[in-house]
């Protein structure tokens, strides 16, 4: 989308979120559960659920530059909202990416309408995540035979397909598509979590779950190269989420600052709240900038492994310091339902959990720096640099 096309659709879509979406907060949080009938035919209308289909199929075709303040400002209202319209157009993207012509003419401009979504079937319950799956696909055949469980998988209560990891012997992971009324597909809701109220992470068991041959995605044994493109970007629209949330977190803390008055001054004149608010915008300032550099990096073509787990890392911590600092700028008051402090403080903390915990991406950082990952900065080589090794 050209600039003058994204400038016009994005700020007519962040005044329909906050007009239309955020009103919805009270409802959904008291029941624990979104309105689907009437949030996804608003989402589709808002041209919400196409942002990253590829204007080939109806969607936006955003770049990851322009989707990732979009994806911010979702995430600044409740926190299920922003999770359905994060997974569905995650993995809308991923399969543009990834499928084959007559699977992305099948399924993608129905995403655009949300007449279908496509929802990623990786967590299981038993085994742990990548190699390690338990869930088996065996050629019979015309078709694949799927045997296994998943477990948390997001917008299961939505998901017309499912983008299913499972073992392939002897050729290793395979990515295989899975529509949601195949005879042998079970999909149950998990409990409620603590954040992010309304959005459905279901158990999914499938017992001899037959597709066409035609379903998997690629060839035998690319799963894991698929899995690990889609997690990429995935993991940069998640600190994209944690930036919105920390963004509403300190604009919310600066209006209380300044209005609440207390000995006959306002906290924002304290020095010690002064001094949560400098660093709740230095986390801001330095998340924003993260993510700037890696949607440039990946419009451009290149793969963003370490960076996409640094925005993550450095997202997830940055959102629990605002949030934190949110909650002690607002006092007492914060911790009621009367603000929104304390439902974003919630919401971020499934930031942790998506794509990875930190555990994960300490691991991932650390394996591409110890490889000689070649970072492409700005700064590298420039005059005066060590040894003209990029060191500044």
């Amino acid at each position: 989308m050209d600039s003058a096309d994204y400038v016009s659709f994005r700020d007519r879509l962040f005044q329909r979120i906050w007009c239309d979406l955020d009103p919805l907060e009270p409802e959904i949080e008291d029941n624990e559960r979104l309105p689907l009938d009437r949030l996804i035919p608003l989402l589709g209308e808002m041209g919400a659920l196409g942002l990253l289909v590829p204007r080939d199929y109806g969607g936006q075709g955003l770049t990851i530059e322009q989707y990732l303040p979009v994806l911010a400002e979702f995430a600044k209202i409740q926190g299920g909202i922003r999770v359905l319209v994060h997974v569905h157009n995650s993995f809308a993207h991923a399969l543009s990416e990834i499928g084959s012509e007559s699977q992305c003419q099948d399924i993608l401009p129905g995403t655009v309408t949300g007449e279908r979504s496509v929802a990623f079937a990786l967590t299981e319950p038993d085994h742990g995540t990548g190699k390690d799956l338990g869930t088996q696909a065996r050629l019979d055949g015309g078709e694949y035979v799927v045997s296994g469980r998943k477990w948390l998988i997001t917008n299961s209560d939505i998901a017309s397909h499912f983008i299913v990891l499972a073992r392939t012997p002897p050729a290793g992971l395979s990515a295989i598509l899975v529509e949601r009324d195949r005879p042998g597909l079970t999909i149950e809701p998990l409990p409620e979590t603590m954040g992010c109220k309304g959005g459905q992470h279901g158990q999914l068991t499938f017992d001899n779950v037959r597709v066409p041959a035609s379903s998997l995605i690629g060839r035998e044994g690319e799963g894991e190269e698929h899995l690990e493109r889609a997690l990429e970007i995935s993991r940069v629209f998640i600190a994209a989420s944690s930036l919105g949330t920390a963004q509403r977190a300190l604009d919310l803390a600066l209006i209380h600052a300044k209005t609440r008055v207390t000995f006959g001054k306002p906290l924002a004149e304290r020095q010690a709240v002064q001094r949560y608010l400098a660093e709740m915008a230095m986390d801001v300032y330095a998340l924003r900038h993260m993510l700037l550099d890696a949607a440039r990096k990946w419009d451009a073509g290149k793969r963003i492994p370490l960076e996409a787990s640094l925005c993550k890392l450095f997202g997830l911590e940055a959102v629990g310091r605002v949030t934190d600092r949110a909650l002690l700028v607002q006092g007492g008051i914060g911790y009621t339902r009367r603000t929104s402090v304390e439902r974003l403080y919630r919401d971020a903390r499934l930031n942790w959990l998506e794509e990875g915990p930190p555990t994960v991406h300490y691991l991932v950082a650390a394996r591409e720096l110890a490889q000689g990952y070649a970072w492409d900065d700005t700064f590298a080589g420039t005059a005066g640099s060590a040894g003209g090794n990029g060191a500044a």
